[in-house]
């Protein structure tokens, strides 16, 4: 059971996670994120493929036209001039690309259309080994040296640079193309496709949200619809549209309802009818038990009288009798708190007065002490807290033994509470939580010697009409009840 001083929990905020809308929208997001980062992926990997092939295709066939061109103008022995002259030209293309010359004949010579900007140095050594290397002439490979090319960074700017041997003897150029367009272009696309992609997740999200709304709205119907049910209006029934999932489980929330209100009703007609029975049987009851009652009070006014013999069975059935009268009063309080017709006719009392009246009528003043300020006053109905008190005095004394202390103390300013302890040895822990229930006997074997078991009922009855509770527990030494009341009943203040 929860501690009632033990604060509730709160809603941990991870919970909210588990709401149907959110998981509808995560899971639209994700796959539309994964959807649509995968195909930006793809379409920008292809799209960076082809510019850069079509940029380095274009820039290195127009490097070979323009270095064949070129060369062809070359003398056989050129010297280093004339080289520097051959990289203006090949670079004049107006693909704006420079060109770096060397020749392995010309120790030393090295030439470039923009010195400033590259040099011989400027080339990777792959590369350079590539270009310089022959490859054996045969059917399939009618040339020794080939164009080669490579992307570079230089200086944190992409490059193309491509190489070639122009004969065996002859000097090696290398092309420098710059890819700063073909960068910007991939850039400007990468963001375009980002931007697709988060207007895609957005877009997912508010289809998540119009088709989370258009499921749930059943569902919270459905919800809403239970909750009702719940409160006992078993009238409550659902709309039913459409053929879907939704719509048969509308048609089972129907009869599930119907069928329960059914039963319900069905049950309603037995209790109506057992109460029924409880009642008439007791006021039928009544008549003899009153004859009999005045029967039995002279049989024990004349039992010092009777044969020795006959005594045992006077007393007996004097002592049955008036068990069996207090049973049929006891069931006739019960039939009324289940009927709804137990009335509260309150009126101002002093507690304290109420409890010595409650112990002097039934002589108990020997066993029992009490323990109560004198004007505390209250709001209360005398005949059914004479009840209450003697319910919980009387099974104190008992089962507990004397002597019984009651305690009379203010708590809070508007409610006032009364302690009954015994000096037995406790209540069982297995019986704690039944000893205000119906018929309720801790010890089976001796069920019919220890009462009707509808005392403590009674005496709860008795509190909550006042408004009150009473609660059992096990002190220091024996039972402890304590009967809760508020100076006035909720009844008498809504009145008010």
């Amino acid at each position: 059971m929860t501690d009632p001083k033990t604060p509730p929990r709160r809603r941990r905020p991870w919970r909210r996670l588990r709401s149907l809308r959110v998981r509808l929208i995560a899971v639209f997001a994700a796959v539309a994120l994964i959807t649509a980062v995968s195909a930006s992926g793809i379409a920008y990997w292809l799209n960076r493929d082809a510019v850069l092939k079509r940029a380095q295709d274009t820039a290195l066939n127009d490097f070979r036209v323009s270095l064949t061109r070129s060369v062809s103008a070359l003398p056989l022995d050129p010297n280093c001039a004339e080289l520097s002259d051959l990289a203006q030209q090949v670079a004049s293309s107006g693909l704006n690309y420079d060109v770096v010359v060397t020749d392995p004949a010309l120790p030393g010579c090295e030439v470039s259309s923009d010195p400033s900007r590259f040099t011989l140095a400027d080339v990777p050594d792959t590369l350079v080994k590539a270009v310089g290397t022959p490859r054996t002439v045969g059917p399939g490979n009618p040339y020794a040296y080939h164009l080669y090319w490579q992307r570079v960074n230089l200086g944190n700017r992409p490059f193309l640079v491509g190489g070639t041997r122009v004969v065996p003897t002859g000097p090696t150029a290398y092309v420098f193309k710059s890819l700063e367009n073909e960068r910007a272009d991939l850039n400007t696309l990468g963001w375009s496709l980002a931007i697709a992609t988060l207007l895609a997740l957005i877009g997912s999200a508010l289809l998540a949200q119009a088709a989370s709304a258009t499921v749930l709205r059943p569902v919270r119907r459905l919800g809403e619809a239970a909750r009702q049910l719940g409160e006992g209006k078993l009238d409550t029934r659902l709309e039913v549209e459409g053929g879907d999932e939704l719509a048969d489980l509308a048609r089972t929330f129907n009869r599930t309802a119907e069928s329960l209100a059914h039963q319900v009703e069905e049950l309603s007609a037995r209790e109506a009818q057992s109460r029924r029975f409880v009642a008439d049987m007791s006021h039928e009851l009544r008549t003899p038990l009153t004859a009999m009652t005045a029967v039995t009070d002279i049989l024990e006014d004349e039992a010092d009288a009777l044969d020795p013999m006959i005594e045992p069975a006077v007393r007996l059935v004097v002592s049955e009798t008036r068990r069996l009268s207090d049973l049929v009063e006891n069931l006739m309080e019960v039939t009324r708190f289940d009927a709804g017709t137990a009335k509260l006719v309150a009126d101002e009392v002093d507690i304290a007065d109420l409890i010595m009246s409650c112990i002097d009528g039934r002589a108990w003043y020997d066993a029992v002490e009490v323990d109560s300020p004198h004007g505390l006053r209250l709001m209360a109905d005398p005949r059914r807290l004479d009840v209450v008190f003697a319910n919980l005095i009387g099974n104190a004394l008992k089962h507990g033994g004397s002597p019984v202390r009651v305690v009379v103390r203010r708590e809070g300013g508007d409610r006032v509470a009364v302690e009954v302890r015994d000096s037995g040895p406790g209540i069982p822990e297995d019986v704690l939580p039944h000893v205000f229930d119906r018929f309720y006997k801790a010890d089976k074997g001796r069920a019919r010697s220890e009462g009707s078991g509808l005392g403590l009922s009674i005496a709860m009855a008795n509190a909550r009409i006042h408004g009150g509770t009473i609660t059992a527990a096990n002190g220091d030494a024996g039972a402890v009840f304590t009967l809760v009341l508020p100076l006035t009943p909720p009844t008498l203040e809504d009145s008010q």
